[in-house]
């Protein structure tokens, strides 16, 4: 190699070495730092203002629907303000010229919602019979079920062709088929399955060789209610059958009246209860229209109140919550809401619906004292911070009853308003 190729590919090297300081210098400078940190998605409430800092100049193209957003370009940052519900797209660039990130801006109306806390009664019934469990009915170790390939956590849809309504009419047409081959349809994971099913005759009668449920019923707390559509919201998670953990699929069910009697305290490891009845007056105030991982849904009967906030409270966008001091409404003795003080310790920015929203902790040594922090029963308790209802409480930590998970208010209000317009429609 000459001495003038040597020092040009010297030189290359160099150049390249070079190029790459610039790049990785570059992308670690806190101009790059601010671009790669520019929101993708913004959220605000009709007459919301909200500021994107940014140290360098930013222009907005002319394509903004400035009808929808008033924009301030001052130095220092843009000022978004929403004028009118809807969704525009911000293209933004560096003095005009270079182009740096694009903002999906959506504009939503405000929504006043009252607060619930208080304990309601929750009777489902299903759509089809959820089978629980499998029996053994002949010496080859499995039942008819068993043997045909259904499985716990299975629904059963339809027999030759006729739907299930209930366990009672499931167990009339297996006993009488005279033991010959059934077609069945079961759900599993979303999806229906045909399946072929033979009855065995045992002890007189024709049986399916599985146990199955129809119905369930339970306590939980309201998060809110909306004045304006009537839905209401509770849970804050899915109503689950017991034995299998399988999503219930709902049919019809109700939403009722009802008052905790006794507390069982939580401890490390096991979790407490809030213990209620609604069977001695079966008052019923409403429809549940949906059962989802967000919580149940339905369309109340009647107007809801709230004995701490009557005028109702702003919903919070997730934009708008910051980690801190909150509250959380519970009912612990009898029917009496309590405002009780807790800590939002995290929160996850979301740009789609995920159940675990943030994590809280329990502060108030009144709630610690009665019940040791969060107890089953307590989902779906509203948890308010800064005058606005900002989610309700998913789970508690086993490990830790002092801190659970929460839901923002704004993917119940997205799943509410699915579950009314969906009922509206069938």
């Amino acid at each position: 190699m000459s001495y003038r190729q040597k020092g040009h590919s010297r030189l290359s090297r160099a150049t390249g070495v070079f190029l790459a300081a610039l790049l990785i210098c570059g992308y670690f400078s806190p101009a790059a730092g601010a671009i790669r940190a520019l929101p993708t998605e913004l959220e605000l409430i009709k007459g919301q203002s909200q500021t994107i800092a940014f140290a360098l100049p930013i222009t907005v193209s002319e394509k903004a629907q400035t009808a929808l957003i008033g924009l301030d370009e001052s130095a220092g940052g843009l000022s978004i303000t929403a004028r009118e519900t809807g969704q525009t797209n911000l293209d933004l660039s560096l003095v005009g010229i270079i182009p740096i990130a694009s903002v999906k801006v959506t504009a939503r109306a405000g929504k006043t919602l009252i607060p619930g806390g208080g304990a309601i009664g929750i009777a489902m019934n299903m759509s089809g019979a959820l089978v629980v469990g499998l029996s053994d009915l002949s010496s080859s170790g499995k039942g008819p079920a068993g043997s045909a390939g259904i499985k716990a956590g299975d629904y059963i849809v339809s027999v030759d062709g006729s739907e299930i309504i209930s366990a009672e009419h499931l167990t009339r047409l297996i006993r009488s088929s005279g033991g010959r081959t059934l077609d069945f349809v079961v759900k599993r994971s979303g999806k229906d399955l045909p399946i072929k099913v033979t009855p065995t005759l045992s002890d007189g009668e024709y049986r399916l060789g599985a146990w199955v449920r129809d119905s369930t019923a339970g306590i939980g707390t309201l998060s809110f209610y909306d004045p304006e559509t009537g839905m209401f919201a509770a849970l804050g998670h899915a109503v689950t059958d017991v034995d299998t953990g399988e999503l219930l699929s709902l049919r019809k069910g109700s939403a009722l009246h009802a008052e905790i009697t006794g507390v069982k305290k939580g401890e490390i490891g096991t979790p407490g209860e809030l213990r209620g009845s609604f069977l001695r007056e079966m008052r019923v105030f409403g429809e549940i229209l949906g059962n989802s991982i967000f919580g149940i849904y339905g369309q109340s009967d009647e107007n809801i109140s709230s004995p701490l906030y009557p005028n109702g409270l702003p919903a919070a966008l997730q934009g708008e919550i910051t980690t801190g001091k909150a509250s959380i409404l519970s009912c612990l003795d009898g029917k009496n809401i309590e405002e009780f003080e807790i800590e939002i310790t995290k929160l996850y920015r979301q740009s789609s619906p995920k159940q675990k929203s943030m994590v809280i902790k329990v502060t108030d040594e009144r709630l610690l004292n009665k019940t040791g922090g969060i107890v089953q029963g307590m989902s779906g308790s509203p948890i308010i911070q800064s005058g606005k209802l900002v989610g309700a409480v998913t789970h508690v930590f086993v490990g830790d009853p002092t801190q659970g998970y929460g839901l923002y208010v704004e993917w119940m209000l997205d799943k509410a308003d699915k579950v009314d317009s969906e009922a509206k429609a069938a």
